[in-house]
Order: structure tokens, then C-alpha cells, then sequence
């Protein structure tokens, strides 16, 4: 029995997770650079404005993790990158992998194939995935903001794999704040 309400309580606690409107965001150069086994990566900090509790965070965008699955590349295993020489940049997101988005032009025609939930869902995540490459294989990262106050429960990431959608809306920046990034 004790199960079971645990387990209700997490579905309700979901449904209502899912209500909650995005905080705004603002974002600057980060000064801090990481060193990866690749190569330096310097990206941006995003704070939270108008949430008092929520502290400012690294962002690192578009940062590759295996060589493109091209040319001779295609239809077999990743192979790891070649390291590179100086910064990389890592403020823009990464190309998504090609697929056939769903046209959603005609909101009535949309609503009679998917609930309206996704459809709100669709139309926020659209704009993100116009660009499209074979060359698609980039990681988000989000960590607590570094600075020397900092007292943070270190993790090692090693590289990963995703399968599915929405991996910054489950595993996004909320999520992971109370994170420091130490390997890639």
C-alpha cells in the first residue's frame, strides 16, 4: 500500500512539474575555460532572473563528442575526435540528427492526430529542431556556476549516449545545478 502511494505521488508531483512556466533566462561570455581531453571549451553562464533560489549556471552548447558520422564514417561505430588546437566556442546548440518533423501548420488538422499537450510541446521544440545535419553529435552541458565559494559534490562524465526527446527537458539545467563538471 505504502508503495503505491509513493508512487501516486510521484505521477501527481509529474503532471504538475509539467505546469510550471519556464523562468526567464539571461546569458554572458563565461570567462572560466575547461579543459577536455579534446581540447578547451569556453561557453556561457545563464542566471535566472526573478527566481531568488535558483544560482547561475556553466553552459557549454554544442560540444562534440565523437566524429561525424559521415562519408566513411557512415553506418559504422563512432570513432573518438582528433584533439584540437586553441578554444572551441561552445555557445551555440549543436545540430539535431535529420528526422521527418510533424507539420503542425494547421493547429485543427494537428489536434485530431496528437493531444494538445503535445502540441504545445511541439510548437516550443520546432524552432530548435530546423537544423538539421548527419553531423549531429554534440552534448548540452549544464553545471553550477564555478566560483571560489562553491562547495560542490564532484561527478566524473565520461561520454553517453541519449535515446529519445527532450533530453534538456529531463535532464536540463534545474536538474542538474548541484553538478560540477569534471571530465568529458
Amino acid at each position: 500500500m505504502e508503495l503505491l502511494r509513493t508512487l501516486l505521488i510521484l505521477v501527481l508531483s509529474a503532471c504538475l512539474m509539467r505546469r510550471v512556466q519556464p523562468v526567464a533566462t539571461k546569458t554572458k561570455p563565461n570567462p572560466r575555460v575547461v579543459q577536455t581531453r579534446y581540447g578547451k571549451i569556453q561557453g556561457i553562464i545563464m542566471s535566472f532572473e526573478g527566481a531568488k533560489y535558483l544560482k547561475p549556471i556553466d553552459v557549454y552548447l554544442g560540444v562534440p563528442y565523437a566524429t561525424p558520422p559521415t562519408g566513411g564514417n557512415r553506418f559504422s561505430p563512432t570513432r573518438a575526435l582528433s584533439p584540437w588546437d586553441g578554444n572551441k566556442l561552445a555557445e551555440r546548440l549543436g545540430p539535431v540528427c535529420p528526422q521527418k518533423l510533424p507539420d503542425i501548420t494547421n493547429e485543427q488538422e494537428a489536434l485530431d492526430r496528437m493531444p494538445r499537450g503535445r502540441l504545445e510541446y511541439l510548437k516550443r521544440a520546432l524552432p530548435h529542431l530546423r537544423n538539421q545535419s548527419e553531423d549531429c553529435l554534440y552534448l548540452n552541458i549544464y553545471a553550477p556556476a564555478m566560483d571560489e565559494t562553491n562547495n560542490i559534490v564532484r561527478r566524473n562524465f565520461h561520454r553517453c549516449r541519449g535515446w529519445g526527446v527532450g533530453g534538456e527537458e529531463f535532464f536540463g539545467e534545474l536538474y542538474l545545478q548541484r553538478v560540477q563538471l569534471q571530465n568529458l
